[in-house]
């Protein structure tokens, strides 16, 4: 399966059937976990697959809203080194956790304010100056949805995605960029449309450049949605989940780039700037 094919198959899953992991797949997402500490701001962050034998399921019910998410024993778990843009580091790798393990047929569902990141934090020995913002279960998927699984579905929209005007715009806020415009990256794009954010808040918003395939990525919060937990905002966490969806289908199709601070100073209605991604020359 292509990264491609892994973002437009991947789906929030809340119910997890018996099934055990085989062990060797539980050995290759652990080595892909260790490995995977490669940030765009350069945060230092780890990730940690950790286990809930029978003895623990109780301890888990009380460190999740267990009722949202049944049958699952394993736990993506990682944190992050204290600094500016520390979130959108860690949106960026743990989405790649996240697509590493659907590649693997597993199902995953971030997890960024119904748990309790004490008891988790406990569990992998969290140091002074980290962070731990999301977490997410992972399995086997359940043939079929629990009736709170959908009612959580329902209630977030997570079917529903914006369109590409509320999203995408072409040199400033004053024109919409459409799929014609884009060049070869609508794709990539249409990679970060569908991504998974908080309550499917999609906050980020992108402009293309008046230099040839310049994208910048901005930040609209939504108002009154989010609340500050111990440093941890889910929205930039998202952004971080929009660089890496944007960067590893642009680099699949062999659109070469990088990641570049440098505020263009667009016009921005009440937007944040995060980051740019500049494109390679296409030989």
């Amino acid at each position: 399966m292509t990264i491609i094919e892994t973002i437009k198959t991947r789906k929030s899953c809340r119910t997890y059937c018996n099934r055990a992991i085989e062990p060797e797949k539980l050995a290759e997402l652990r080595q892909f976990l260790a490995s995977n500490t490669k940030t765009p701001f350069g945060s230092k962050v780890r990730f940690h697959l950790i286990d809930f034998n029978e003895m623990e399921i109780g301890e888990l019910k009380n460190l999740t809203t267990y009722g949202v998410i049944k049958g699952a024993r394993q736990f993506i778990v990682g944190t992050v080194e204290k600094q500016p843009r520390a979130m959108e580091d860690y949106g960026y790798c743990m989405e790649r956790n996240i697509l590493k393990a659907t590649s693997m047929g597993l199902g995953t569902c971030l997890l960024g304010g119904t748990f309790k990141r004490s008891g988790f934090a406990n569990k992998i020995s969290i140091h002074e100056g980290e962070l731990l913002p999301v977490i997410s279960p992972v399995g086997y998927p359940r043939d079929k949805r629990s009736v709170v699984d959908r009612m959580f579905r329902m209630v977030a929209s997570s079917d529903k995605r914006k369109p590409w005007h509320e999203l995408f715009y072409l040199h400033g806020i004053d024109t919409f960029l459409d799929k014609e415009n884009s060049g070869s990256f609508d794709t990539p794009l249409e990679c970060v449309r569908i991504a998974p954010s908080a309550s499917n808040k999609q906050p980020w918003r992108i402009i293309k450049g008046r230099d040839q395939n310049t994208f910048h990525f901005y930040l609209k919060r939504t108002r009154g949605y989010e609340n500050i937990i111990k440093n941890i905002r889910l929205q930039n966490v998202d952004m971080g989940i929009a660089m890496c969806h944007f960067e590893l289908s642009a680099k699949e199709l062999g659109l070469k780039g990088d990641w570049s601070v440098n505020d263009p100073q667009i016009k921005k209605d009440a937007m944040e700037y995060i980051v740019s991604w500049i494109a390679h020359d296409q030989a």
